[in-house]
């Protein structure tokens, strides 16, 4: 049903979303280049170093939760438009405001990897340059997969169609900025994990994209949450004791 109501996603609005995405991962892959070459790793050095300025950080972790996260909200998306809002104005007033969150962490996460980066955590490619740091950020985000907090947020976006009957009179841009807090509360964890598996790593933004997709789906999501974070915590002790 879900895979039927994708393939009918063609209208102006659908593609323009679509075309966004799809720029926002071909940004992503031309910065992901072999090491071997000097040229294309200077610019990635360039654009997550300290030294690149931080808005070069910030421009990469934007696109990051722009690519990886705008197609998690689909489900979301297309029962805003089954409930009657197929207006390209209201739609995009929608995703405006969710994609206004992630913008917001986006800012965050520059903010804490020029920190962390000043502080010798992390390398000049936003990957852990410390053990323990790694599993630190495992089991934490291991232990958030039971938290009360993900539980409730993840339960909203499981049921789009309920939490946007429940707020529809607030319109589609509080709407957007609704359903984008309920995501993130649902996935930040899972992002911060970019900084063990490599900010630049697609390998890792594929995986992590599907894992917050999957987990978003009503009936499979509730077999991966909790199993995930038994992974996560697990990885996360062997990474110590490494």
């Amino acid at each position: 049903m879900l895979a039927r109501r994708i393939r009918a996603m063609r209208g102006p609005h659908w593609l323009a979303l679509f075309g966004a995405v799809l720029l926002a991962w071909a940004a992503l892959i031309a910065m992901a280049v072999p090491a071997g070459d000097s040229y294309a790793r200077a610019l990635v050095e360039t654009l997550c170093a300290p030294s690149g300025g931080f808005w070069s950080t910030l421009t990469m972790w934007a696109l990051m939760s722009g690519a990886m996260m705008a197609p998690t909200a689909l489900p979301a998306f297309a029962t805003y438009e089954d409930l009657g809002s197929q207006t390209a104005t209201r739609f995009g007033h929608l995703v405006a405001g969710y994609l206004l969150i992630w913008l917001g962490f986006a800012v965050l996460a520059a903010l804490g990897q020029t920190v962390l980066t000043r502080a010798g955590l992390l390398d000049t490619l936003g990957t852990s340059r410390v053990p323990l740091f790694s599993a630190a950020l495992l089991v934490g985000a291991g232990l958030y997969q039971f938290s009360t907090l993900k539980e409730a947020c993840l339960s909203r976006c499981r049921a789009p169609l309920t939490f946007f009957m429940q707020h529809w009179d607030e319109g589609p841009f509080r709407n957007g900025l609704r359903l984008g807090m309920d995501c993130l509360g649902c996935c930040w964890a899972l992002m911060a994990l970019a900084w063990v598996g490599g900010v630049m790593n697609l390998g890792f933004m594929a995986l992590a994209m599907v894992l917050m997709l999957l987990e978003k789906l009503p009936d499979l999501g509730r077999r991966i949450t909790k199993p995930l974070g038994v992974v996560l915590i697990a990885s996360g002790a062997i990474t110590a004791f490494m």
